[in-house]
């Protein structure tokens, strides 16, 4: 990585604003590779250079990946006047400038959704011809039967809109799990609306090759490990 000021480092990293980290070099809380920060505009590497703010060791990271365990009632949106979102229930050691919901899971839906500044990974995640499969689990109004797996798998139009085939695996009378890799607008629940059955609740369970954490509580979220940052994009699909 090309050099950087080291206000901007810090201000990248949510530890400190511009203004803030002069106030900090003036003070010496500033130490890189053993020596105290002089001036703000001085530049350093972060991916090589140590860098020390208050005694704590800077862990730089360019991109932040987030998993979210989204509650039923929130937006998937970067900011709302009039509601809250999903940037609304991320702790403060996880915020920054320029973080956005990856995909959306509509404000009744819940589970797992991803939260990044990496605008690339988010395009190829998102992208049909990237093949990321995204796994629900949904409860609808009616008994769900065979016929249903059936259109599921011959893939179902809706009004104008074609949906390509999808694998449905019945878990209970009235519930089932769906497996999608378009994500259209509210495609699940379109999908079973078609086949006149009213989705009732809605929750993802994995983006790619990453499943939601079990240990998150519905409005807790949790950074996503270098493997598991690999594994969203991954192609391995079934149910």
């Amino acid at each position: 990585m090309e050099k950087q000021r080291i206000d901007k480092i810090l201000s990248s990293q949510n530890i400190a604003t511009r203004s803030e980290t002069k106030q900090l070099i003036r003070k010496g809380q500033v130490i890189v590779n053993g020596t105290a920060v002089k001036r703000h505009e001085e530049k350093f590497d972060p991916d090589t250079d140590e860098i020390f703010v208050c005694g704590n060791k800077l862990r730089f990271r360019q991109y932040l990946y987030i998993m979210m365990n989204k509650p039923r009632g929130i937006l998937s949106a970067s900011r709302d006047k009039n509601a809250a979102t999903v940037i609304d229930l991320l702790p403060p050691e996880l915020r920054r400038d320029g973080l956005f919901p990856a995909g959306r899971l509509d404000k009744d839906s819940e589970g797992f959704i991803l939260i990044t500044d990496d605008g690339e990974l988010a395009h190829k995640m998102l992208a049909p011809k990237s093949h990321v499969y995204k796994l629900y689990e949904a409860q609808c109004d009616r008994k769900l039967t065979q016929s249903d797996i059936s259109a599921f798998a011959s893939g179902i139009k809706c009004g104008e809109i074609q949906f390509m085939p999808a694998e449905m695996k019945i878990t209970g009378d009235n519930t089932a799990l769906v497996e999608i890799c378009e994500g259209k607008f509210h495609q699940v629940r379109k999908m079973f609306a078609s086949l006149n059955a009213e989705v009732l609740r809605l929750k993802r369970l994995r983006i790619g090759g990453v499943f939601l954490d079990e240990n998150l509580r519905e409005g807790e979220s949790r950074e996503l490990s270098e493997n598991e940052t690999n594994d969203i994009l991954s192609r391995k699909h079934g149910i």
